[in-house]
């Protein structure tokens, strides 16, 4: 998780913002702040990896703010004016929004946020976990959890049949249950721990032992009881058989 914080004069610029804060999974919102002074506590009791930061606020700009601090987290500016997008810029901003924001817009820069992020090895504590093969979470862990309806959700792996992309939500679909929650598959695969999970088509991640049959350019699994077939993408069939070769008599 990404600990986030916003920082906005304006209420409603904060509920919008904690309004899509809240349907990206990788963020965890801290707190709102109303000025700098706020902001500057909040940076100095919790550890935050990014700020949304408004630009026109009282008694200090956003980036008077900004260039004030000696290790500021990453930064969003979100403003009413284009004027300063030379400035944000220059203070190494991830992304300047202008306002109002789009969801689509949004969730842009958040993405571009999250990527530097994960490359510097950052969030939370400062410290990205890795599994033994490359996914964020291992099996020893056991689960992970999601955003979706403004909670996170706790996800058992042995619960996971397989996963559905959806432009951008996911689906996580379990036996007597399903859980959609806001954000790509590639971000959702990077977490999982690769040992239990294989990614068999663009829109599709399934169960490794989930998996019954493997007929031609499909798999099969079970969902409720029925038979599903979910088909194979031809970039991930060779490994896609390289896992059914390895355990077949």
């Amino acid at each position: 998780m990404i600990n986030v914080i916003i920082v906005d004069d304006e209420p409603l610029a904060q509920d919008i913002l904690e309004t899509y804060v809240e349907q990206m999974s990788d963020l965890n919102l801290v707190r709102k702040c109303s000025n700098a002074i706020e902001a500057n506590d909040a940076l100095k009791n919790n550890d935050i990896d990014l700020m949304f930061l408004d630009i026109q606020m009282p008694q200090l700009t956003g980036i008077d703010f900004l260039r004030s601090l000696a290790n500021p987290p990453k930064v969003i500016f979100t403003t009413a004016y284009d004027n300063y997008a030379v400035d944000g810029f220059e203070l190494n901003a991830i992304d300047y929004l202008l306002k109002p924001i789009s969801m689509d817009r949004f969730m842009k820069a958040v993405n571009k946020a999250v990527d530097q992020i994960e490359l510097e090895g950052k969030g939370n504590s400062g410290k990205t976990k890795k599994g033994s093969k490359g996914g964020e979470l291992t099996e020893e862990e056991g689960f992970m959890f999601v955003k979706a309806d403004k909670k996170l959700i706790k996800i058992n792996f042995e619960d996971v049949i397989y996963i559905e992309g959806l432009k951008d939500y996911v689906i996580i679909r379990m036996n007597d249950s399903r859980v959609i929650t806001l954000q790509t598959m590639k971000s959702l695969e990077d977490k999982l721990p690769l040992n239990l999970f294989k990614r068999i088509h663009r829109s599709y991640i399934v169960g490794i032992d989930k998996i019954d049959a493997v007929m031609g350019n499909m798999i099969e699994v079970k969902e409720k009881g029925q038979v599903k077939h979910l088909p194979i993408g031809k970039n991930y069939r060779e490994e896609v058989l390289n896992i059914v070769n390895k355990n077949r008599l």
